[in-house]
């Protein structure tokens, strides 16, 4: 009686409902940890690769901004993925993880960010800041296809993003003279 108390939470007044599921043994944890933060680094890579290009030409948001959208998009994805997991496990549950709600969130902050880089110069008439708000809509997925394993995709990605940072750029460069 008392072992499902603790369990359960279903003791006298007073007593608390535990919505904690059993944790699973140490060694199971710290592998999945250690799993995810390899996984968390190479969506830092991936993000300073751009940012890297990025900061080479003096943009706003450059090496550690990339780094950091990159990071929070995958860290968003993981998060709801594990916590709808843990919610599942509970008795009678039905919750399942939806990493889409977090995708639509990732997105949303992302509009904040972009919205505090581009800008109207009207006396040059000019629009800055597209290029450098842009690549961080392209980030940001580059994370969240590490956070759902898709390695390939992700660094593919990063890649191409890159070229066409760099290489669109001198084609500008070309059509303008």
């Amino acid at each position: 009686h008392d072992e499902h108390e603790r369990e359960h939470g279903t003791g006298g007044a007073g007593a608390s409902l535990n919505l904690r599921r059993p944790s699973p043994p140490m060694p199971e944890i710290v592998a999945t940890d250690l799993r995810l933060l390899a996984d968390a680094l190479l969506a830092l890579a991936l993000g300073g690769v751009v940012g890297w290009e990025r900061e080479r030409k003096g943009k706003g948001a450059g090496f550690r901004t990339m780094m950091l959208v990159s990071l929070s998009a995958f860290l968003f994805v993981e998060v709801s993925i594990a916590a709808g997991a843990d919610a599942a496990q509970l008795p009678g549950s039905d919750v399942r993880s939806d990493p889409v709600r977090a995708i639509q969130a990732i997105a949303t902050g992302l509009g904040f960010l972009g919205a505090g880089i581009v800008f109207r110069d009207r006396e040059a008439h000019r629009t800055r800041g597209l290029t450098t708000a842009a690549s961080l809509l392209v980030v940001a997925p580059i994370g969240i296809a590490v956070a759902v394993g898709h390695y390939v995709l992700a660094i593919g990605s990063a890649v191409l993003l890159v070229l066409v940072l760099s290489a669109a750029e001198r084609v500008e460069r070309l059509v303008r003279d």
